[in-house]
Parts: structure tokens; sequence; C-alpha cells
């Protein structure tokens, strides 16, 4: 049987290789799926990769993650800054949060440096890109227990 990974995207990234591409990059949100897609099938993840501007959206797949024992890779995007439901939702978890940002949020604008969601996570990966996605993936795989 697979092991369960939710790749969740928050707010904007629907918007990714068309929103200030000079910041953010030319990829667009199918690229990096694609990516996730050929990295979790090299690693026996089953994939469940999705994009919400809805906080509610995203605390209801934490919670579909938390049931299915999966691990997370999650890019929050501007709701690393202010979302207390999603880091509530996030420490229910007992398997591995990986935060990933495309951007180094802290070389950015002080609004960017502290995000909620680094305390619950056991790695953060920030300034890589979209690359940042694959080395995340990865570093779930890793902190994953031997099952």
């Amino acid at each position: 049987m697979a092991r369960g990974l939710f790749v969740l995207n928050g707010s904007n990234l629907n918007m990714l290789g068309r929103r200030q591409p000079e910041v953010y990059g030319r990829a667009t949100l199918d690229d990096v799926r694609g990516d996730c897609e050929r990295v979790a099938d090299e690693l026996g993840f089953e994939l469940f990769f999705a994009q919400s501007n809805a906080e509610h959206e995203l605390v209801e797949w934490v919670h579909d993650a938390f049931r299915q024992e999966a691990a997370v890779v999650i890019n929050p995007a501007g709701f690393s800054f202010g979302s207390v439901p999603l880091l509530d939702a996030l420490r229910m978890l007992v398997t591995p949060v990986v935060e990933v940002h495309i951007t180094n949020i802290h070389a950015r604008e002080a609004v960017y440096h502290h995000s909620l969601i680094s305390p619950v996570a056991r790695v953060v990966i920030a300034g890589a890109g979209v690359y940042g996605y694959e080395l995340a993936i990865r570093a779930a795989d890793r902190s994953a227990p031997a099952g």
C-alpha cells in the first residue's frame, strides 16, 4: 500500500507563473504538480495535490491527511503569516509536515519574516524556487518513520 502525501498550496498560488514572475518565476502550478507527481511516484507516495485561496479548504485537507495518516508538504503562502486555524490543524499531525516557500521569506519585507506554520514543521524550505517542492517531498520521505 502506497504512503499518502498531501501537497497543499495556499492563496494566490493558482496564479503562479503569471503573478510577479520576477519574484516567483515563470513555472506554473501545473508545472509544480508535474514535478511533485514525478517525485512522489519515484518515492512510492500516493499524491493528493491541491490549491485553494480559502483557508477552510486547506484546513479540511489537513483533516483528511490526519485521517489518512499522510505526510503533508505545504506552501501556505499568505496563510503562513496569519492563519491560526491552519496552524491548529497541522498540530494534529503525527506524520511529517514540511513547509515550503518559493522565495526566501526571510529576505523579503518584514511582514513575511515570521511564519506561524514553521514551529509545527519538521523541515522548512525557503528560497529554492519551485525546486523547493521536490526537496520538500524528499524531506518528508526521509522524516517519515520506516514502515
